[in-house]
């Protein structure tokens, strides 16, 4: 059987038993933060338990690295929504030790997407499109470095209202433990 049917199977049965019922709450989110992280397996569980935060508490948006590269992407407009359509009024950018994107080198990826078939005749195109894909893949060197990009990118958007704390943090994915990078403790409320 595939995961998909795995998936499918489980979910009808979850379903039926109404084992969703312990998970109800709203759209808006309780504790009225919104946090940015990174999408590794190990914050999946341990990242709300470390934070104190449950279903229903936050909303949660995911990147490579809690990077945000682009002003205007996916990433910031998440966040853009969670704070002036979901009622967030705090964001924590929560990055991690040991990130698989402090390790990513541009060459390495691109080498797999043309081995997974992609022509070389694409990175050209892109690049003849103004599209720096070296730049886009690039990984980081410093996590809390890392954390502080993304807090300026958040904090300098020209959406972005200027009275919403930005907090930075650094998870530890083993313990849990969290090193504090920047705050804006004098913004909260």
């Amino acid at each position: 059987m595939s995961t998909l049917q795995d998936i499918l199977s489980f979910n009808e049965q979850f379903v039926e038993n109404k084992e969703y019922e312990p998970y109800i709450t709203t759209k808006f989110p309780d504790k009225k933060m919104v946090i940015l992280t990174c999408m590794d397996t190990r914050l999946v569980e341990l990242l709300p338990k470390a934070m104190n935060v449950k279903n229903g508490d936050i909303k949660m948006v995911k990147s490579a690295g809690a990077v945000i590269n682009h002003p205007f992407g996916g990433i910031m407009r998440s966040l853009l929504v969670a704070v002036y359509e979901l009622k967030a009024e705090e964001i924590y950018v929560v990055g991690h030790y040991d990130c698989g994107m402090s390790s990513i080198k541009p060459e390495a990826i691109k080498e797999k997407i043309i081995d997974r078939g992609i022509s070389k005749d694409t990175f050209d195109t892109l690049a003849n499109s103004g599209i720096d894909v070296d730049e886009w893949l690039q990984g980081f060197d410093n996590v809390a470095d890392s954390v502080r990009h993304s807090i300026h990118m958040i904090r300098k958007h020209p959406l972005m209202v200027k009275d919403i704390p930005v907090h930075g943090l650094v998870i530890d994915p083993a313990t849990g433990k969290l090193d504090l990078v920047e705050t804006d403790e004098h913004l909260t409320k």
